[in-house]
């Protein structure tokens, strides 16, 4: 059986490029909690706040439960969730998950094929973050779900994934005129820019192209508040900043608060700009709550 092909098929909900990270947010998690403790099960009482986080941290802006994944994902042959009573998953409601004591596990034959090749969990691992999530988040999914992956590790996964176009970067970077499109932010050791990347306004995952109309040049800190939906990119070409955002320190107010309405830093004469299609995807997809008032 191949793992890697079936994580890749996960059935998901989807419409109009909307996203639906649930069942890879849960598989992520179980896969941590694997590395930990192989035989153990996860009770959905027990974890049931900590997916509702990862749903909440990571998934779309819109209201979502952990008890949709934990009951749907068997259907894709990888999990299996069973009840005090010892019958099978009672449906994807909170309270019948909670009051029939429903606990969940990966397979077994998925948990036998991950003690054969110790190897494979990482690998699917990291299929799910790179089809799920832009790179700016892997890290820090892995802490959130105590996985420990090496992630530089190179990966020959080219059958199932597609592969990104390496002239992005430096593409996004010159039309940027190397800085970041939101503070100006220019940073170099020599000449080599430090803490710039190329930031994907449609993430890559989602069908977004490598091309300048879908790309940022982002200093690495607005790159994750991008990612993350504190930040956003409003009809004018001009930032938004999420209400839900809070920071009362100078930094958050000086780096984020006071960002909301500025226009844009660049791109230069001739350059195209972020097209509408993809800041639309990003707003409806990733940005969270309403923007904030233009600061003076």
């Amino acid at each position: 059986m191949d793992w890697l092909e079936r994580i890749a098929k996960l059935r998901q909900w989807t419409r109009s490029g909307a996203r639906a990270p649930h069942k890879p947010l849960l598989l992520l998690y179980a896969l941590g909690r694997f590395q930990d403790d192989a035989d153990g099960s996860l009770r959905y009482t027990a974890v049931e706040q900590d997916l509702q986080r990862l749903l909440t941290e990571y998934g779309p802006p819109n209201k979502t439960t952990p008890a949709y994944p934990f009951h749907h994902l068997v259907s894709d042959g990888v999990w299996e969730v069973r009840t005090d009573r010892g019958s099978a998953s009672p449906g994807s409601g909170i309270r019948d998950l909670r009051e029939t004591g429903a606990t969940g596990q990966l397979a077994p034959d998925l948990r036998a094929a991950l003690r054969r090749e110790p190897d494979l969990l990482g690998r699917m691992a990291r299929l799910l973050l790179d089809l799920h999530f832009p790179p700016s988040l892997h890290r820090e999914l892995c802490e959130a779900d105590s996985l420990e992956l090496e992630l530089a590790e190179a990966e020959q996964l080219s059958a199932i994934r597609r592969q990104r176009d390496r002239r992005m970067r430096e593409l996004v970077l010159t039309a940027y005129e190397y800085r970041c499109a939101f503070c100006g932010y220019d940073g170099r050791i020599a000449a080599m820019p430090v803490g710039l990347e190329a930031a994907h306004v449609r993430w890559w995952a989602f069908g977004g192209p490598d091309d300048i109309e879908n790309g940022l040049c982002l200093c690495s800190l607005h790159h994750v508040l991008f990612d993350k939906g504190v930040l956003g990119l409003g009809d004018d070409q001009r930032i938004l900043v999420s209400q839900r955002f809070v920071g009362h320190s100078p930094a958050a107010r000086d780096h984020v608060i006071a960002l909301a309405g500025r226009p844009l830093i660049g791109p230069q004469p001739g350059a195209r700009p972020v097209a509408a299609v993809h800041y639309d995807w990003h707003a409806r997809q990733v940005f969270h709550g309403e923007p904030r008032p233009a600061t003076a």
